[in-house]
């Protein structure tokens, strides 16, 4: 078939990898000039200089991939990036510049996991036999709960220790969810697929290239190579079904995969309601009805500089307040970056950009005793969906002929890469 992707994030390029793969001809649409959507390269008008006046080039916020994330890494292979090269592999830790917290254990899983809880520094047996007692009935349970409850309710027999230095960051950084707020049943799935999906599930593997060069761009190669096109610079505002076709910018497809932001797709799925039959129309509405009701959360990365900053290990965890937001820090001068620049994220962020990078260096001064200079702060204000218990996600298929991938579509894992790469081998699945 011929197929249009709308859309040159994660989601979309790997719906035309797998679409090419099938043997389809792929036209790929893409608004900017820069692949990768919410998980890319800032593009050349937004590359800073050090204040010691080196260029340095940015992602639009700070990613992480896990072992667990099976699809990512098959399709890295596939399209001939080799996660060994590219990603920084690491055993899960949420340790914080104290030495204190979680760091699992070089051991075959769950022993990992296991031996990194008894080994826990600053923990008392208490701490850690509550830990493994939930841990235990998680897994008895088949790691599902109601689906009403909270990460908070899901966890509120254990102590605050485990709470503040485990479940806490965990949640906001799978999830980008307050607790709270959180589904405790996506919640569970992410820990099971962690702990107990595949050997290697919690190791943490984080990226030494830019985002975009980490897949979009080598997926782009990969479907031009063999006859896909891409055509940047050019949004797609509307598209009208044609019979058993669809048009697209005064070109016919026999399918049209969406694979934009939730915001830029409702209107496109609401202006072509009005051009199909009345039962597709009405699914339709009731797609548009779904997507609109998604509250979304933002994600502010804090890059900084200092000379000879750095961190004990890539990646540590900091203990975040309402004063301190930020929930972890990444040295990128270990992951291919120029030595002393950082990045501080803070999940489902709230505030202005110069309050919250403001709080963020504070924070850094009196947590990791550094001065750091502000560099860039970048707040994607719509990162993710709220992943909230009971939420009705979108289905992928909207008409015959017409789908949508992305991260917030129906699907087990919350706004991840690895929720994007499936959607999109999902929607392919459906053609």
């Amino acid at each position: 078939m011929k197929i249009a992707i709308i859309g040159a994030g994660w989601a979309g390029m790997t719906a035309a990898v797998k679409a090419t793969g099938a043997g389809h001809h792929v036209t790929i649409f893409e608004a900017t000039h820069t692949l990768g959507g919410r998980a890319r390269a800032l593009n050349n008008s937004q590359v800073q200089v050090l204040p010691n006046g080196s260029p340095v080039p940015l992602d639009n916020g700070q990613h992480i991939l896990i072992g667990a994330y099976t699809e990512t890494l098959q399709l890295l292979r596939l399209v001939g990036v080799s996660p060994q090269d590219t990603l920084l592999e690491l055993p899960m830790t949420l340790q914080f510049p104290d030495g204190l917290g979680l760091k699992f254990a070089t051991l075959p899983t769950p022993f990992d996991a296991l031996g990194g809880i008894l080994r826990a520094p600053g923990w008392s047996l208490a701490d850690k036999w509550a830990l493994l007692r939930a841990a235990l009935g998680w897994k008895l349970n088949g790691f599902g709960c109601a689906d009403s409850l909270t990460v908070a309710e899901l966890c509120q027999h254990l102590t605050p220790k485990i709470k503040a230095e485990l479940i806490e960051p965990l949640c906001v950084s799978a999830l980008n969810t307050a607790p709270a707020q959180a589904s405790g049943q996506v919640f569970l799935r992410v820990m099971r697929d962690a702990l107990f999906g595949v050997q290697g599930g919690s190791r943490l593997l984080l990226p030494r290239v830019d985002l975009s060069a980490l897949f979009p761009d080598a997926a782009a190669h990969w479907v031009q190579a063999r006859g896909g096109l891409l055509k940047l610079g050019q949004r797609v505002e509307s598209i009208q079904p044609q019979g058993r076709q669809w048009r697209v910018q005064s070109e016919l497809f026999d399918a049209v995969i969406l694979a934009t932001a939730a915001s830029h797709a409702v209107p496109i799925v609401s202006a072509c309601a009005q051009d199909v039959s009345p039962s597709v129309a009405k699914k339709m509405q009731h797609w548009v009805h779904t997507t609109r009701a998604l509250q979304f959360e933002a994600i502010a990365t804090v890059y900084a500089w200092a000379p000879q900053a750095a961190l004990p290990q890539a990646m540590l965890a900091l203990r975040s307040s309402a004063q301190h937001p930020a929930q972890f820090v990444f040295d990128r001068g270990q992951l291919g970056g120029p030595p002393g620049l950082l990045a501080l994220v803070v999940s489902a962020a709230q505030g202005e950009r110069a309050t919250l990078q403001a709080q963020v260096l504070a924070q850094a001064q009196a947590q990791l005793g550094l001065a750091l200079q502000a560099v860039q702060t970048v707040v994607e204000k719509r990162a993710t969906f709220a992943c909230i218990p009971g939420l009705q996600r979108p289905p992928p298929t909207l008409a015959p002929g017409l789908l949508a991938c992305g991260d917030y579509l129906a699907g087990p894992y919350p706004a991840t890469l690895e929720g994007a790469v499936r959607s999109g081998c999902a929607a392919v699945a459906l053609l």
